[in-house]
């Protein structure tokens, strides 16, 4: 509003909807909600996710919450009609799944494996496709698009034969396959294979010479004028490396090894296309996603016959009308190949030494990993020495980078008090070990999201998770009642137990957090502890904080408050 008329505004908000009845809501509806935005939190904690520069790379810099009461609907249907229409289509599409098929999280991996249809697929599902590197099946993606290709040439491969049949053909494939696109959501790696694919039926159309990596690279170029922040999307990036892994590197691979029985020389074929993508995508997804799959040759190999035929019958499935037995036999070969699949793939996931965690790339050391690959693909195209020396050298400077990390991480001893928001949250770190004094479980995601990949970025591995009610008696920590003694500094924990006792003398501490709401006053404080800093819990309200900063900074006293800003560190060695 300006001088009370309503102005137009411009721009991409995310708003969060706390509401039952929001589910309701369609694309297209326009929604009337109050001019009141903030920005996007940054991260808060040590290497927790930066969802803002997430957001950021997709123009989106406002949030808001709303609730109940909050919004009103004033329109519908003001959204792209084509892409309602999709949408609305797809929907149908998913309630046609669970007709006949009956295990749910079988329908949540048709959905998302055939539509990409985003459902909430179970944690330990997720974590065994991501932990034997099968993640991509479940992102609509280049295999999926060859698939639908290569029906579509079966059946439409009669119309070739009439006057004008290739074009015709072409035509139509081109747009069924661009219908599958919108259908499954224009993601990155969808559109790149659809705009490659695209390009390739037009070239074999008209007899042209197709040279593969033009076709990526002009692909990417399009994307890029379209939306040019599709450069910062992992998805992009990742579909893109591994198709010019595919493109480059397999032919070197499979170069190295020669079978002269058939079967055998199309499982290494099979094999090196596995090997070169996934060598080519290492460096980044390492820095992105901090793991390695061990038996990602194994679990890929696996995959490859169960996807393909998941793919084709739930293709035929949702194509043919509703035909009692057919429709039921479809569906049961669905559900079972599914559950198969995933009973495979969680066995694999708990196999010894499955995957590699706790990888954590620098910029400079992905970029290190990259030159080696590079050195090396060079190495075996032309055999100069040079070019091997040149990657041993940068695998040696790549270690030493690593080892100095671990042992700078490992040496070093530190107190991390938390912003858990709603939480309380202290870590105190000795070497590899880790104690850590929340409200959070271990299990919690919350606790996986702010406090896990600090501990995993610091090379932690013995970790005791302890409420802020608990004693503890440790090599290097002690704690009773509300002191902690950690090596030579002290913490008090000051919450409403504390809150009404008088000592008889100054205790002496080099920390004072403060949590749970107690009602206290700075000058309290001082009358009966002697402190260095004060350290204000992001868990508490707002008006308790507002209070005691005032009386912080009138009283001179030195102070942090975690409420909506980063956690604060503090080296004990």
């Amino acid at each position: 509003m300006s001088d009370g008329k309503p102005t137009v505004a411009t721009g991409t908000l995310l708003v969060t909807i706390n509401d039952t009845t929001a589910q309701k809501l369609q694309y297209g509806d326009e929604l009337l909600i109050p001019a009141k935005y903030n920005a996007v939190d940054p991260p808060f904690n040590p290497a927790e996710f930066n969802y803002k520069q997430y957001l950021a790379n997709q123009n989106i810099y406002q949030q808001t919450y709303l609730y109940p009461g909050q919004y009103r609907v004033i329109a519908h249907g003001k959204g792209n009609p084509l892409i309602a229409y999709a949408l609305k289509l797809r929907r149908h599409l998913v309630e046609k799944l669970k007709v006949n098929i009956h295990d749910t999280s079988a329908v949540n991996v048709a959905s998302t494996l055939i539509l990409g249809y985003k459902v909430d697929l179970s944690s330990d599902l997720l974590q065994a496709y991501s932990k034997t590197g099968t993640i991509h099946i479940l992102s609509v993606s280049g295999g999926h698009v060859a698939v639908i290709y290569l029906l579509l040439n079966i059946l439409l491969g009669f119309i070739g034969r009439y006057k004008h049949g290739k074009l015709i053909k072409a035509i139509l494939t081109i747009s069924l396959i661009w219908y599958y696109a919108l259908l499954t959501g224009l993601s990155p790696a969808v559109c790149r294979a659809a705009v490659m694919i695209s390009l390739i039926i037009i070239g074999k159309t008209y007899s042209r010479y197709i040279n593969t990596l033009n076709i990526l690279a002009v692909s990417a170029f399009f994307l890029l004028l379209y939306n040019p922040f599709y450069i910062s999307d992992v998805g992009f990036q990742l579909s893109y490396l591994s198709v010019a892994g595919m493109i480059i590197l397999q032919p070197m691979v499979y170069g190295l090894l020669g079978f002269k029985n058939r079967w055998a020389d199309k499982l290494w074929a099979a094999c090196s296309v596995s090997i070169a993508a996934q060598v080519i995508t290492f460096p980044l997804a390492a820095f992105y996603f901090h793991q390695f799959p061990v038996y990602f040759l194994i679990s890929n190999l696996f995959i490859i016959l169960p996807a393909e035929l998941i793919l084709f019958t739930g293709i035929f499935y949702l194509a043919l009308p509703q035909i009692v037995f057919v429709s039921a036999s479809l569906g049961w070969i669905l559900e079972k190949s599914i559950l198969i699949m995933n009973k495979v793939l969680l066995v694999i996931e708990q196999a010894p030494f499955a995957s590699i965690n706790k990888i954590w790339f620098n910029t400079a050391e992905y970029i290190l990993a990259y030159a080696i690959i590079i050195c090396m693909a060079y190495y075996f195209f032309n055999r100069k020495m040079l070019l091997l020396r040149l990657a041993l050298v940068l695998l040696f400077v790549l270690a030493i980078s690593s080892s100095f990390k671990k042992f700078k991480s490992i040496s070093s001893n530190s107190i991390v008090f938390l912003n858990l928001r709603k939480h309380s949250g202290i870590v105190f770190k000795q070497g590899d070990k880790a104690i850590i004094l929340s409200d959070l479980a271990c299990t919690d995601k919350n606790y996986r999201y702010s406090i896990q990949p600090y501990l995993d970025s610091s090379k932690v591995t013995d970790t005791s998770v302890y409420t802020l009610a608990q004693n503890i008696v440790s090599p290097y920590l002690l704690k009773h009642g509300n002191i902690i003694r950690f090596n030579h500094v002290k913490v008090l924990i000051f919450n409403k137990p504390l809150q009404n006792v008088r000592l008889p003398d100054k205790l002496k501490v080099d920390y004072i957090y403060l949590t749970d709401n107690p009602h206290a006053t700075i000058t309290g404080l001082t009358n009966n502890y002697q402190f260095k800093t004060l350290i204000i819990g992001g868990n508490n309200n707002d008006q308790l904080i507002t209070d005691w900063e005032k009386q912080a900074a009138d009283s001179r006293a030195k102070y942090y408050c975690l409420k909506r800003n980063i956690s604060y560190i503090s080296l004990s060695n």
